[in-house]
Order: structure tokens, then sequence, then C-alpha cells
């Protein structure tokens, strides 16, 4: 063989370098000229120590086994592996490094908390300096900082902040989960006196939760823990600890919240301080996880700064992102700068929030703010609010007596930095576009968890999740990301099975049963996420222990709706029949669903906008949306079967197989009439059933028909919200209406995708008509899940899917769907067997596809005529048709 293997890494994450537990898993990908899947052989050095060199069995390259003992605390490890060859001439990989993390039961360090004079309530208190001194001996080898807090933490020495990682340690449910950060400081400790210094806030832990700005409950008091290892040339070590020796003290950060914003006043410079308070708070042990940091991943100066008053600038950053301002030019000593974040401006050129304020209906609305506010100190300093996060394009800036440089304004983009894995580009401008805002819209919404939105609620729904994750997968490496979000939702797992609305829940609905929101938990489409997640993690990457670790979750949610099916009626049905017929038990109808959400809004007569859910929320509360919930138990309940199987449960397979199959049945026996129509007679009816395989296949084309129908019906619309939008488009072009599917993705008058295009999006909208004719802005204009249309042009434009079965891409098949306005299309993806790429071209009548086939796979192309070329062979492969275009 001439190549080595390459791309190798582990199952955890890190920041400036990885860091794991004892045992993390090996994963590379083939020599780009292996012919078949082979065997390999491994070598490893630990603090320098060479291991025994393993073999690895043949096909072993993705999450092998730890095979070496267990690694210790602060452990450095370098790998590399081989493939095995006829002989022993096989290059090795390049080297792999990474290290070891404090392991739980070494953590010595004291929780440390601050001695806070007063509460000045949620959202409004300041961040507090925790300090201590300690002399080094000159010689320093290496010093390594492990930190975390129950709260948001940056760490200094000597004024040297720590790591690149933002918002550290994440968002996690706290009660259960609380994971620590590693940093190289060697280059910061000095021989002689050092400072070490760790400014905290309230953060996830202690800050407000969602769109009313309720106080998160996992705790009162923030806390920190921290240990720096010095490693001195001569071998000896030196440890300085978090204890009661340090001291706390208010920071020039005077107000800290990461929804509402951060003051910083740098005027104010922290005294002596007061001894930290000790042992102060209940943490559980800590873990180091397997997902990216949250860092700074770009900055971008403003487009246009526009003066509207005296005093007031608007800034417009031409992006819609999740991140902070970065502003150096803050005035004389004592000027006060005010930064307003959003979304949209009004008529009059002015920043709006308005649309992102919180109702309720019979309450008043809770105003929207995301404000930053900086008092200068004269000494040209740069504010930079790290300890709060917004989600905005423009920036309104005001202040008195003092005027601002625009080039001073810096937007930082701040989420998850999560690794690219796909590309697209085709033939027609406003499809790239398309990709490109539904890609800002997901990273904006990637900020350590799956966020709804990055301003009004930033709460990680699972609804939302589970409708972007397939397109996720196609978009970025978002693996270690998803197990560390699906952690937090086995963490707040109610204690009848359900699964909270959102996750890590910090209004803690597990211990609130009586809350009238928990009512409204274990809904069909939200709750089904740890189910359908895990698969989608399992079938893209292939990581078997993602279903393992899922396991006992999957299946107490899907027994919880069985037996809701079983035991709870709709009321319709009871009116029906006073005693159930017998396919009812298993029609999931008679508990809460939030149903499709968002599907375009109907006009009153005098063209004002209807909302079912504010209009009348008694009435959609209570309305039949058995429909909804019993296709979603049939796909969780199958695809638990699927799980089963994988992981070796044969009994549990049978069984839950058995289920689903009556699941389905009575389904079609409720929902579906013998002319293929269903009883719902919706678009998102007919794209789920058609999806979820509900229909018989004799019916499938009456059902496919009707669905055309209803969208010729709509003026060529669409009519489908949050659950069935993905699948809108694969269900039109499988079932053999790839113009229509066209149609509707081109269309460019509300609702479809290129009407938010044409009203100037760089997100994906939460709403149809999230900025409507007159120019209102309605609801989030964030909000990615609509944003999933683009899978489609993966797996149907360009043609790149894997092939039905496959698991981590190990078969995969290029069947575009050409269409006149579309003469090319390519791509790519990094799978985990190497790179695919795919581009085809139009000649006329005469269709082109290339295909880069990586080793360790099966491939075929599929021309649009039927006719199929396979298997290709490895490398390029090149093959032309006529063919007949839709459209």
């Amino acid at each position: 063989m001439d190549y080595a293997p390459y791309d190798l890494g582990i199952d955890s994450g890190g920041d400036t370098f990885p860091v794991s537990g004892p045992t993390p898993r090996l994963s590379w990908k083939p020599p780009s000229d292996a012919p078949r899947p082979v065997a390999y052989e491994a070598e490893c050095t630990v603090d320098g120590e060479a291991r025994p060199v393993v073999s690895i069995a043949v096909g072993g390259h993705r999450f092998v086994p730890w095979p070496w003992a267990a690694l210790s605390s602060g452990q450095r490890v370098a790998w590399r592996v081989r493939a095995l060859g006829d002989g022993d001439g096989s290059p090795w990989s390049p080297w792999h490094t990474f290290e070891a993390g404090l392991l739980a039961a070494d953590w010595k360090a004291r929780w440390i908390s601050p001695a806070e004079s007063g509460d000045a309530g949620y959202g409004r208190r300041p961040a507090y300096v925790l300090s201590a001194r300690f002399e080094v001996p000159a010689g320093v080898r290496s010093a390594r900082l492990y930190a975390t807090a129950l709260g948001v933490y940056e760490a200094y020495v000597n004024g040297v902040r720590a790591g690149t990682a933002e918002l550290s340690p994440g968002s996690t449910s706290y009660d259960r989960t609380l994971y620590a950060q590693a940093s190289d400081v060697t280059a910061a400790v000095e021989a002689g006196g050092n400072r070490f210094e760790i400014l905290l806030s309230d953060g996830w832990y202690r800050g407000q939760v969602g769109a009313f700005r309720q106080p998160a409950g996992w705790g009162t008091v923030p806390g920190a823990r921290a240990e720096l290892h010095i490693v001195h040339e001569d071998g000896t070590r030196q440890v300085v600890r978090t204890d009661g020796t340090w001291t706390s003290a208010e920071s020039a950060i005077t107000r800290a919240d990461l929804m509402d914003g951060q003051t910083t006043d740098f005027r104010c410079r922290h005294g002596a301080g007061r001894p930290v308070l000790v042992d102060q708070v209940e943490a559980p042990a800590i873990d180091w996880s397997p997902a990216p940091p949250v860092r700074v991943v770009e900055s971008r100066p403003a487009q246009s700064v526009e003066q509207l008053e005296d005093g007031t600038w608007i800034a417009d950053f031409g992006q819609n992102a999740s991140g902070r301002i970065a502003l150096s030019d803050l005035g004389p000593a004592g000027t006060r700068t005010v930064v307003d974040h959003g979304e949209h401006l009004g008529p009059d050129g002015d920043l709006t929030t308005a649309h992102l304020d919180a109702t309720r209906p019979g309450q008043a609305p809770i105003p929207f703010v995301q404000r930053d506010e900086a008092v200068s100190a004269g000494g040209g300093e740069t504010f930079e609010p790290r300890h709060t996060v917004h989600g905005f394009r423009y920036a309104r800036v005001h202040r008195d007596g003092a005027p601002l440089d625009p080039a001073s304004l810096v937007m930082r983009v701040v989420h998850s930095d999560l690794r690219r894995t796909g590309t697209f580009a085709c033939g027609h401008g406003d499809l790239d576009r398309l990709h490109e805002i539904a890609e800002w819209s997901f990273r904006g919404n990637a900020v350590d968890v799956p966020t709804d939105c990055p301003t009004r609620e930033r709460l990680a729904w699972t609804g939302d999740y589970q409708v972007f994750a397939p397109t996720a997968t196609r978009l970025y490496d978002v693996l270690g990301f998803s197990r560390k979000w699906l952690r937090s939702v086995r963490d707040d797992q109610l204690p009848d099975g359900r699964i909270a609305n959102f996750s890590p829940d910090g209004r803690r609905i597990k211990h609130h049963l009586d809350d009238q929101f928990a009512m409204m938990t274990g809904s069909a489409g939200w709750g089904d996420a740890v189910v359908a997640v895990p698969w989608e993690l399992y079938e893209s990457y292939g990581d078997r222990e993602v279903l393992a670790e899922n396991w006992e979750a999957m299946v107490r949610w899907v027994e919880w709706a069985l037996t809701t099916a079983r035991t709870l009626r709709h009321p319709s049905r009871t009116e029906r029949s006073a005693e159930p017929l017998p396919h009812e038990r298993y029609l999931w109808d008679g508990s809460f669903h939030w149903g499709e959400w968002t599907e375009p809004r109907a006009k009153a007569a005098d063209g004002t906008r209807v909302d079912p859910v504010k209009d009348d929320p008694v009435a959609w509360f209570l309305s039949d949306k058995g429909e909804i919930g019993t296709a979603f138990l049939y796909r969780s309940t199958a695809t638990l079967a699927r799980v089963a199987r994988v992981l070796d449960h044969a009994e549990e397979a049978d069984r839950y197989a058995v289920i689903a199959e009556r699941v389905r049945d009575a389904w079609r026996t409720e929902f579906l009439s013998p002319d293929g129509r269903t009883v719902g007679d919706t678009q998102a009816g007919y794209v789920r059933a058609l999806s979820l395989g509900l229909v018989p296949p004799e019916l499938r084309g009456a059902a496919a028909a009707r669905l055309v129908e209803l969208i010729r019906a709509a003026g060529t619309h669409l009519g489908t919200g949050f659950l069935a939008t993905g699948d809108l488009l694969p269900v039109l072009a499988d079932t053999g209406h790839p113009d229509v599917a066209y149609e509707l993705l081109l269309q460019r008058t509300a609702p479809s995708w290129l009407y938010m295009l044409d009203r100037g999006a760089t997100t994906v909208w939460e709403d149809w008509e999230g900025v409507d004719g007159t120019g209102t802005a309605h609801e989030s204009l964030n909000h990615y899940s609509k944003g999933a249309v683009v899978r489609f042009l993966h797996t149907h434009v360009l043609g790149l899917r894997q092939t039905p079965g496959s698991i981590a891409w190990e078969s995969f098949e290029v069947a575009p769907v050409p269409h006149p306005s579309v003469p090319w299309a390519r791509g790519t993806h990094e799978s985990p067997q190497g790179t695919i790429a795919v581009e085809w071209r139009t000649d006329g009548d005469e269709l082109t596809v290339t295909v880069d086939v990586p080793p360790a796979t099966t491939a075929r192309v599929v021309f649009p005529d039927g006719a199929t070329v396979e298997p290709l062979p490895r490398g390029r492969f090149s093959a032309s048709r006529r063919v007949r275009r839709a459209g």
C-alpha cells in the first residue's frame, strides 16, 4: 500500500487539545488505496513510554475500544496506526496526540463560592473575581489548568486567559452532569509570584430560562473548582487548588446574564476581597465532554453604520448570527455606551424587537431585551462581553457626548466549533443561498446545545433537533455535540418515562410534576427525539455505543407512550363509543401533543393572521392530534426494534417489531380510508404517512396524488409546518412528482423558502412569513427547523445518499434528480470511510455524473430513467446518459 491511514481521532472533545477519560475510543480513515477492509496495528506512547503494539481486527477503524491499560489523570498520549499489507512496509499514519483529563477520583480542590453582598436578582447579578496568589520556583516544564464551575467562568493566570473556549463549562443538566476544561498555561506561569483568577457569573446555572425569563432551578449559589498542575524541569510537581485561602470580590462586570446582557464599568477596581465560601454547593462528579468547545469562530466588521440621531447609531453586520460585539472605541472616561441587539429594523430604520416579546393570553407581554453596557475608564479598553451571548444582525449603539468610530465595531460569531463534513453548490444561485442561510441558522443555534433560537428562548427543544438531525449530519460532524446533548435528555427524563420538552431543563419539570407545563410534556415528535436522534447518529457514523447509552431511556419513553395509548382516549372517541374499539389501544391520542406546529397562518377576511393557539388556546390544546401521535408512536416503536437488533436484544427486537405492526394497523384503521385519503386530509398528514411507511404500497400512489392536489389547491404552495416540512420534497420526488417538488422549492411567494430570501433573510425563519409584506417581523428570524429542506439539495438535487440499510456510509448511491433550472450540481461528504465527491452536469439531454469513491465502500449510480451502474470502482468514476429531466 502507498498511503497511510489518516484523520485520527478519539471520541472526546477539548479546547486546544483533545482531553479524554481513561479509555477513549479510537477512529481513523482507511488508506486511500485500500482495496477492501483491512486489518491494522496500532502503537502508542504514554508520557513518552511505549505501549505494546496491538492488532486491530479486519474492518476495525471506527470507535475501536481502547486497546491498552486504562489511562491515569493527566497522562499524555501519542498514537498512530498502519494497515497490515502483504509485508511489513505499510506506512504509519501521522501521530495523533491527546491527554487524559483530571479524573473524578483525583480532584482534590474544594468548591469555592463568592461572598455575595445582597442579591440584585435574576439577570442583574454581577460577576465575581475569585483569586489567589502562589509562588513558583524557576524552571517550569509544563502547567495544566483543570477547571469547572456552576455558572460561567473564565480562568486567568497572571492576566492571561486560559484556553480559547467560551461560555465554559457549557450547558448541562447540572444535577447529574458537569464537565471540566483543560488548558495549557505553561507560557503564563512565571518564576516567583503569580496570580490565579477565576471570573464567575450566573450563566446557565443560576441565570434566566426561556422566553418568560424564569429563574433556572439548578442552584442558588454559584461555585468554581480548579487545579493548576505544574511540572518542573527536575520532575517535581506543584499543585495549586481552589480552597479556603482564596478571596472573592465584585468585578468590573456589574451585571452578567446570558440572555439579557452584560454591563462592564471599567472604572471599577476590585479590592482585597473577602474570604470565599467553601463547599457551599452540591455538584455531580466531574467528567470530560465528547463535544467540541464553543469558540469565537469568526469576526465580522460592520457592513454599515448609520447615525439615526445624535448619539445613536445602527450597525448592520450583514448576517444574523449568534455572538457578541467587540467595541474598541469607548470614548473618554465616564462615557456610557449602550448596545441593543436584534434581528430586524423597522420602517424607520431603527432596531425593533417587538416580534420577540413573550406573550401569554391574558397577560402583559414581557419585552425582549438583549442589552450590553460599557462605561469607559478612558484607558483605551476594549469591551467584549464574554459572559453573555446574543442572536443579532443589527446593533443599536447609544452614547451621549462622544462620537463613535464605526471601524471599532466588530461582531464576534460565537457557537460550537463544529467541523464541516458536507458541501453543496449548484447552477442555481438562490439554492446556494438557501443552503447558506440554513447553515447559518443551524450554527447560530448550536451554542453548546441545539437551541431553538439564539434570541427569545434559547432552549434545546427536543422537537427542533429531531427534525434537523438528519440534515445536521450531512453538514457537520455532530456526533460528539449530539451525544453531549443526549446525556442531558436522559438526565432530565421524568420518572414515568416522559422526555422533557427541552434539555437541559432549567425549569426541572421532573421535580415539578404539578406545574402546568408538566401537562404539556411528553409530546409526539418532541420526546421521540430520544429514539430518532441516536438512530440517525448510528446510521451516519456507525457508533453502536450511542444506541447502548440511550437504550434504557428509549425503552422508558416508548413504554410510557404505549401505556398512554392503551389507557387514555381522546374525548371524541369516547363520544363515538363508550368502550374502546379493539384497535384503540394502539392510538396515541389521549395526552398532549404540540402537533404539526407553525403551519402557514390562515388570513382572516380583513387580512389579519389567524393564530389558533393564541386565539383559542383551549380548543387547540384539546384538539385531536391522534393521527400525529400514532404515526410517531409507530416510527419510534419500529426504530426501537431495529435498535434492539443492533444491540443483540433479540427478544425485545421481536416484541417491538410486532407492536409496531399493530400500531401501524391501528393508524390505518382509524386515519386512512380505502381510497388512500387520510382523515385529516392535510399536506402534513400525507407527507408523514408516506415518509414513515404508514400507507400500504397499493395506496401510496393515491395518497401522493392527493398531496399534489392539496398543493395545487394552495396555489402550488406548501402547507406543512414544523414536523413534516423536512420530508415534503423527498416524498414528492420519491413518489413520482419531482416537478412539483422543484416548483415548491423555487416558489417565490409566501409561504416558501425563496420568499425568505427575497425578504432579506440571512437565517431561516420560525414563521413562514417572518417578515410580511408590510415589513413587519413575526416570531424568531433564526429558527433552523425549516432549514431541513437543504437535505433535499444533498439527497436529490445532488443525489448523494446512503444505500438503504447501510451504516456509516459503507454503501452509497448517487441518484440525481435534475431539473431545467439546475444545470449542474456538485458536493462532497466527509464520511467515516473517507471523502465522497459527486458532480453532475447536463449538456442538452445528456447527463454526466462523476463520483469519487473512497476505499472500503460500495457505490452505484442510478440515472433518472432507472438505469444503474454498479458496483463503481474505487477512485474516480464518470458516466453519461441521455435523460429526461423533471419539469
